[in-house]
C-alpha cells in the first residue's frame, strides 16, 4: 500500500470555498447564518489545529496520566455538550444522571474494546486510546442528547395522560412506559441507520483514515466494524440507563408529576 499524501496548507485553504459558498447561499436566501458559519468554521479549524499540537506531544510522550487527562476532558466537554443540546432546561438530577451514564458507559465499553478485543498494551497508548474513545464518547453524547431531548418532549407533551393515569392507579413507570420506549428508540436509531448503510452508501471516517494512511483495506474494515460496534453497544447501555432512570427525575416523592420548568 502507498503512504499517505501530504497536504499543503495552501492546498487545504482551497477547500474553504464550499465556506464561502454556504456564506453567499445563506445571505442570497436571507437565511442570516452568516455569523454562525463563520464562527463553526473558525472554532472547528482552531480546535482541531491545537488538538493536532496536543496529540502531537501526548504521543512523544506517551503515559497513563497524560491519556487519562485527555479522556477526562473529552468526558467533561461531552456532559456539557450533551446537556446544551436538549432542547429545554433539564432538572438537575438528569443533568448529572446524563454524566454518570456516559462514564460508567465508556468505562464497560472501553475495558471490553479495548483490552479484550484490541489487546491494546499498554492500556494508554494514545496511538489507541484516545481516537477510538474519541468516537466512542461523541456518538454515546449524541445518543444520549436525543434521548434526553425525547424523554423530556414527550412527558410534557403527554402531560394530561400520564396524570390521568396516576389517578387511576399506575405507577409513574407504568405511566411513562411507551415514552421511555420512544426516547430510547430514538437515541439509538442514528447509529442503527448508519450501520444500515455502511459501505454501500457511505465508507466511514475510520476506515477510509486507515485506508489513506496507507493500511490494507480488510484491516480496515474489521477496525471500522469493531468501533460501530463498540459504539453501539456504549450509546445503548448508556441510553437505556438515562432513560429507565431518568424519568423519575420528573416525579416527586409522592408520584406526582412536576411542573416543567
Amino acid at each position: 500500500m502507498n503512504t499517505i499524501m501530504d497536504l499543503p496548507i495552501w492546498n487545504l485553504a482551497i477547500a474553504y470555498v464550499f465556506v464561502f459558498l454556504l456564506l453567499v447561499l445563506s445571505k442570497a436566501r436571507g437565511i442570516g447564518r452568516e455569523k454562525f458559519i463563520l464562527t463553526a468554521t473558525v472554532r472547528m479549524t482552531v480546535q482541531l489545529t491545537l488538538m493536532g499540537f496536543v496529540l502531537m506531544y501526548v504521543f512523544d510522550h506517551p503515559s497513563w496520566w497524560l491519556t487519562s487527562l485527555m479522556l477526562c476532558v473529552m468526558l467533561a466537554f461531552a456532559i456539557r455538550t450533551a446537556c446544551r443540546r436538549v432542547s429545554k432546561s433539564l432538572p438537575k438530577s438528569l443533568r448529572r444522571l446524563i454524566g454518570i451514564c456516559l462514564i460508567s458507559s465508556y468505562i464497560v465499553t472501553a475495558l471490553v474494546f479495548l483490552l479484550a478485543v484490541l489487546r491494546v498494551t499498554p492500556w494508554f497508548n494514545p496511538q489507541y486510546c484516545i481516537p477510538i474513545s474519541g468516537m466512542i464518547i461523541g456518538n454515546t453524547m449524541t445518543g444520549l442528547a436525543l434521548g434526553a431531548n425525547k424523554l423530556r418532549s414527550g412527558i410534557e407533551e403527554n402531560r394530561e395522560i400520564i396524570e390521568n393515569s396516576l389517578m387511576l392507579g399506575s405507577t409513574p413507570k407504568a405511566a411513562t412506559h411507551k415514552i421511555v420506549n420512544d426516547a430510547f428508540d430514538s437515541a439509538i436509531l442514528p447509529n442503527m441507520t448508519n450501520m444500515l448503510t455502511m459501505g454501500v452508501v457511505s465508507l466511514p471516517g475510520m476506515m477510509t483514515g486507515q485506508i489513506l494512511s496507507g493500511t490494507f483495506p480488510m484491516t480496515a474494515i474489521k477496525y471500522q466494524i469493531g468501533i460501530m460496534l463498540a459504539i453501539l453497544g456504549c450509546t445503548a447501555l448508556a441510553c437505556v440507563l438515562l432513560v429507565t432512570i431518568g424519568y423519575q427525575s420528573f416525579f416527586t416523592k409522592d408520584a406526582a408529576l412536576k411542573d416543567m420548568p
